[in-house]
């Protein structure tokens, strides 16, 4: 400051005609501050930034100019691409576009207004070179249109160079960070003797630097943490904790969090990663006119209007129907809940707000007037992020008007494209929160250490993915067209570098860290920077500045629980099998009545053919009771016809169901056949999916049984479907005396003469009975092992978790017996 003022005094300038130009807005407090330390009294130089400078005139975009807004320039783009002859890539290349266009504004707005013209003039010609292979048609094609927006666009920053902001001041100071900026070096060539230029990075030694190789990206983040905490309890305040690699970055801030660190992040995130993101894009989402029962379902749940219960009630019966698609929901499917049917109605209500296509202005309306329907607008209020995607979005009344009159706000969209423009927006922009002024921690850039006086800087994420020392340039230019439009080459991005580097480790404690394997186990080197410092013997390895403490290893034995007051009163063959495979998955299925909820299915499986299967069959069997004897043709144009209703009455989507439907010739002739040497012997179809019901003493047996029939003799034979393969249904009666299922329908029917088989249809057509060899004895069995279970229940028998067995794999329980944390 001191040199600034005897610049000001050697020039001849006024201080309050002096501007000084900073590299980061972050800085202008800062040199305020510095300033009213050195001169308490009269008056100061302005201390600006490019931007906020241009801002003290008034400037509106033109309809087809460069806004930095991203939401109004992806609009933009869509009219450039559309008149450079690409609409019908205009949604994929809109984003490429703006950020090309953006990244040659730098360029463009650095020329005079005036000679701007003649600049593009010059340089349209030598552009395209490089670029004629027709698999580059579409990068020369962006680059061309890219270039021809920022050409022709105007900028905030015109008023710099035109004289407006400029014509009254006696000194220009462009304090330049570890980059020189367009703008600031046009304005020094242009003020001439009224203008300086200094580089604001003052040469100094390097602090304490310690060196810290971690294995992996875990321990790099909890050694990190551990550093901060290690700076903070020896009172360096505040610390820098430079933002090299954002997932590590928020993995320390998560570790700090639990500690009670006060921390403020000066990098942001995208708005798109925020809850409030999530309120607005599962809105949108939800409203497609296809769209999911799940992107509906998690809407719902951040809905304030809908209450959880009703919410809860809902989910469970969509889950309930299996049903992909929320459109393929019916009335039936809510059980006569008049509180889901009400819940119900209400989403269709605002749903139907957002179905027709509109401008994009008419667009924001609606999604503001849904929002304030279902309560979310007041969320979005209450929140910093919230606040910023009603701004970003210009959702909050009146705030687009100004998009009123431009054409290309006018074009009408579909549900659609508005989401898709919406994420866009979101994607481009980044929040910030709140400045609270206490913190500790302040998480921000390598680049933007410059000026910020901080007592230590842990730097993490310093290998060599993470922190190269060329970095790449941004997409979208080629190297030669980089050179032509003065944009930063990779040489000139690796000097910027270098120079935060050095200018890092003036810090006056640094800690340096890297890991040794990424998140795949493939092993990283330090960064050439890191590696260069080893070389120079500058810093030394830093122990591990984690604590130490004790754990008392303690064994996780298999749960055990008693439960005789909750012992079964009702029991189904699936329950009695439960109980006989794990007496704790009996116990948490069955006794407490926990349910895992439904899966709502992406795809037509196997199981969704064998229930399509059952109720064919049943429904075939009952008509053709009714309607006698009919030959096999009559016989197979029914059974299509009552295939042709299942599938309408499970709403099965033809194209998911159409693996199992190209198999359905052969598996109805192969049936047929079946059916035709079944009846040959005398069987006859009595009924299908019935209910039965047998007492055992104080328990009751209940089950639904697939199929019963009448045999020549008069006997009963009861036969479950099976739609799994052949072996694994015979593997079934290997031993007969350990079935549970048939067995188990043979006490619900205490006849005489009783058979039981499981009918095996096999997808590709064929048809095969297996029958249960032992039936009667394997149904005394059975009633004798339910009698003793249960008594033994009755009496406070535990119930283990065995841990055995196919059946856990795929258990419901496993997570509250807690399998996998055994000690064995």
């Amino acid at each position: 400051m001191q040199r600034l003022a005897a610049a000001i005094t050697a020039r001849g300038a006024h201080a309050a005609r002096t501007v000084v130009l900073l590299p980061y807005a972050q800085l202008m407090p800062v040199a305020r501050q510095f300033w009213a330390a050195l001169a308490p009294t009269g008056f100061a130089p302005r201390f600006e930034t490019t931007m906020n400078w241009a801002r003290q005139c008034a400037w509106e975009p033109g309809e087809l100019d460069l806004s930095f807004e991203i939401g109004r320039d992806l609009l933009a783009a869509r009219g450039w691409l559309e008149q450079g002859g690409l609409r019908a890539q205009a949604d994929a290349l809109a984003g490429l576009l703006v950020e090309a266009a953006w990244q040659a504004a730098e360029a463009a707005r650095a020329v005079p207004p005036a000679d701007r013209a003649a600049w593009a003039e010059s340089l349209r010609p030598q552009l395209p070179q490089g670029m004629e292979a027709p698999a580059l048609a579409t990068e020369a094609a962006i680059a061309r249109i890219a270039f021809e927006w920022a050409a022709a666009s105007s900028y905030a920053t015109d008023a710099l160079l035109d004289g407006r902001l400029t014509r009254e001041v006696d000194l220009l100071l462009v304090l330049q960070g570890f980059q020189a900026e367009p703008v600031p070096r046009a304005l020094v060539e242009q003020l001439g003797e009224r203008a300086l230029a200094w580089p604001l990075p003052a040469p100094a030694p390097v602090g304490t630097i310690a060196l810290h190789a971690a294995a992996d990206a875990t321990e790099e983040a909890e050694r990190a943490a551990a550093c901060v905490l290690q700076r903070l309890h020896s009172g360096e305040v505040p610390v820098a904790l430079a933002a090299t690699d954002r997932v590590l970055t928020r993995r320390i801030g998560a570790l700090l969090f639990t500690r009670g660190v006060r921390v403020h992040d000066e990098t942001g995130w995208k708005l798109s990663t925020t809850r409030a993101s999530a309120h607005v894009m599962g809105a949108l989402r939800a409203c497609a006119w296809d769209a999911t029962a799940d992107a509906v379902l998690d809407w719902l749940k951040n809905v304030p209007a809908l209450a959880g219960g009703t919410v809860q009630g809902v989910e469970r019966r969509v889950r309930r129907t299996g049903q992909r698609e929320w459109r393929m929901l019916r009335e039936g499917d809510w059980g006569g809940s008049e509180s889901a049917l009400g819940a119900v109605q209400r989403v269709a209500g605002w749903r139907e707000l957002l179905q027709s296509t509109r401008t994009l202005t008419q667009w924001l309306d609606a999604t503001r007037a849904l929002l304030q329907q279902t309560g979310q607008w007041d969320l979005l209020r209450a929140d910093a992020a919230g606040l910023k995607i009603i701004e970003a979005l210009r959702l909050e009344d009146g705030a687009a008007t100004d998009w009123s009159g431009w054409s290309l706000a006018q074009r009408r969209l579909p549900l659609r494209e508005f989401t898709a423009w919406v994420n866009e927006v979101l994607e481009g922009v980044s929040f910030v929160p709140p400045h609270a002024g206490d913190e500790q921690v302040v998480v921000l850039p390598l680049s933007q250490l410059l000026g910020h006086p901080f007592a230590a800087l842990v730097l993490p994420g310093c290998d060599e993915r993470t922190l190269p020392a060329s970095p790449e340039p941004a997409a979208g230019w080629s190297q030669a067209q980089r050179r032509l439009l003065g944009l930063p080459l990779r040489e000139d991005l690796e000097a910027v570098q270098r120079a935060a580097w050095q200018h890092a480790l003036q810090a006056p404690s640094v800690d340096i860290l890297w890991r040794a394997s990424d998140d795949t186990g493939e092993r990283t080197l330090a960064s050439p920077l890191v590696q260069q410092l080893v070389v120079q013997g500058v810093g030394a390895p830093a122990d591990d500045p984690r604590a130490l403490r004790e754990e008392q290893a303690v064994p996780v034995a298999p749960p055990m629980v008693q439960a005789a007051q909750l012992a079964p009163r009702q029991l189904s063959a699936t329950s009695y099998e439960d109980l006989r495979r794990c007496p704790y998955r009996f116990f948490a299925l069955r006794m407490l009545g926990l349910k895992e909820a439904d899966e709502i299915e992406g795809e037509v499986d196997k199981r969704d053919f064998g229930t399509w299967l059952h109720g064919v069959l049943k429904s075939f069997h009952e008509e053709l009771q009714q309607r006698g004897a009919l030959g096999h043709e009559e016989r197979a144009a029914m059974l299509d016809r009552h295939a042709r209703a299942g599938i309408a009455s499970q709403r099965l989507g033809e194209g998911e169901f159409l693996p199992f439907a190209a198999g359905w010739p052969a598996v109805r002739e192969g049936y047929l056949a079946w059916l035709a040497q079944h009846e040959a012997a005398g069987a006859v179809f009595e009924s299908a999916e019935s209910e039965h019901k047998a007492q055992l003493g104080a328990v009751t047996l209940q089950g639904r049984i697939d199929r019963i029939d009448r045999t020549a003799g008069g006997g009963t034979l009861v036969m479950d479907y099976k739609t799994e393969s052949l072996q694994a249904t015979r593997d079934r009666m290997k031993t007969p005396l350990e079935d549970t299922q048939l067995a188990f329908y043979a006490a619900l029917l205490p006849q005489a003469d009783l058979q039981a088989a499981y009918l095996n249809i096999s997808e590709r057509g064929e048809v095969k009975a297996v029958p249960h060899e032992q039936l009667a004895l394997g149904a005394h069995m059975l009633q004798e092992a339910i009698t003793s279970e249960l008594r033994r229940i009755d009496e406070g028998a535990p119930l283990p978790a065995l841990g055995e067995g196919r059946v856990c794999d795929f258990c419901a329980a496993r997570g509250l017996c807690r399998r996998d944390g055994w000690s064995e």
